[in-house]
């Protein structure tokens, strides 16, 4: 499977654009349980050095025994509407991008708009670690339609708890995070120029969790045999990431007549340093123009762009009128990528 996916040119739909859509203010939220690598080490014997080297990563938070990914959401789109200054009662959608859903049914999106007393539809998108760029685009599709005003679009995942604590290979590489945003009606020059949304699905066994769906129910021996938790092949989804990375990055840029050196800021999916590193050198983008926080909190799936979109603006590192890529790459395998004016 692995040679199959990363041998061939993956099709990807045709990119198209969403303008007019603003983005009114930002938050995100990370649990206190910080969990470093000397701690993976005491308690796991990984090598620091290891995990450094590979991945970039020095800590991750955690997520409390009492927290769900409702709450990190909770936590996030709170402080997105408080710098926002706008009431709860105005927004009128709600989606949420995650693959950690506190429940199988309701949807964390429900269960975050009664907690909220929001009045508007609210749905989950399951698109893993592009979960957020799906939710972004689809809202900002609802908000340009005229559907929606102010549209509340979260990413938010608690991978602690899907994590195989025996596994070097994915155990230290995650972390649980959410962002926020706020989507409303901008002017024309605003919102999202060019985007890249696609998946190929022949490639989801790079990717998965074997158990706890409907294909395989739980069961004690599924538990014993730990297919309850995340699996991945490491190497295959680090040539295809690369790839669909540096590829749709090429693809919106060109759609909307822009150069690598036009854009301000890139916010990649914060999944493994390498990964962001070698797309630089292929595109030939300066590292001061990428903006990474995965040494502090690892990979937070659909939460990473959004909690590194809000971390970069409090910098001062996007400014109204300037261009930034966003991009997302995960599980399916999904992607979605955006050439955003600010």
């Amino acid at each position: 499977m692995s040679d199959s996916v990363n041998d061939r040119v993956s099709p990807r739909p045709i990119c198209r654009a969403v303008p007019g859509v603003r983005i009114l203010a930002t938050g995100s939220y990370v649990p206190d349980i910080v969990v470093d690598n000397q701690q993976l080490f005491e308690r796991f014997g990984f090598d620091s050095d290891w995990i450094v080297k590979r991945t970039g990563i020095l800590e991750r938070r955690h997520a409390q025994p009492h927290q769900a990914t409702s709450d990190l959401a909770f936590e996030a789109a709170s402080r997105c509407i408080e710098r926002a200054g706008i009431s709860p009662r105005e927004i009128d959608l709600c989606i949420i991008g995650t693959f950690t859903p506190d429940y199988s049914f309701p949807s964390t999106a429900c269960l975050l708009q009664d907690r909220m007393k929001l009045v508007c539809p609210a749905i989950d998108m399951q698109a893993a670690c592009a979960g957020f760029m799906y939710a972004y685009i689809t809202g900002a599709a609802y908000v340009k339609a005229g559907l929606s005003k102010c549209a509340l679009i979260i990413g938010a995942d608690c991978n602690s708890r899907i994590l195989n604590p025996d596994d070097i290979k994915t155990y230290p590489l995650f972390g649980d995070g959410a962002g926020a945003v706020l989507l409303a009606p901008g002017d024309s020059e605003t919102g999202i120029l060019a985007y890249s949304m696609g998946a190929d699905g022949s490639g989801g066994s790079l990717l998965d969790r074997k158990a706890c769906g409907s294909r395989r129910p739980p069961t004690a021996e599924l538990i014993a045999e730990g297919l309850h938790y995340m699996y991945m092949d490491g190497r295959a989804v680090f040539r295809w990431a690369v790839s669909i990375l540096c590829d749709t990055i090429q693809d919106v840029l060109a759609s909307a007549g822009f150069t690598p050196d036009d854009v301000d800021l890139y916010v990649p999916h914060q999944a493994n340093i390498r990964i962001i590193n070698a797309a630089c050198d292929v595109l030939k983008i300066p590292r001061s123009k990428v903006f990474a926080n995965l040494d502090k909190y690892g990979n937070t799936s659909a939460g990473s762009i959004p909690l590194a979109l809000d971390e970069a603006i409090e910098q001062g590192m996007l400014k109204p009128g300037q261009l930034a890529v966003l991009s997302g790459f995960g599980a399916g395998l999904a992607w979605g990528t955006a050439l955003v004016r600010w």
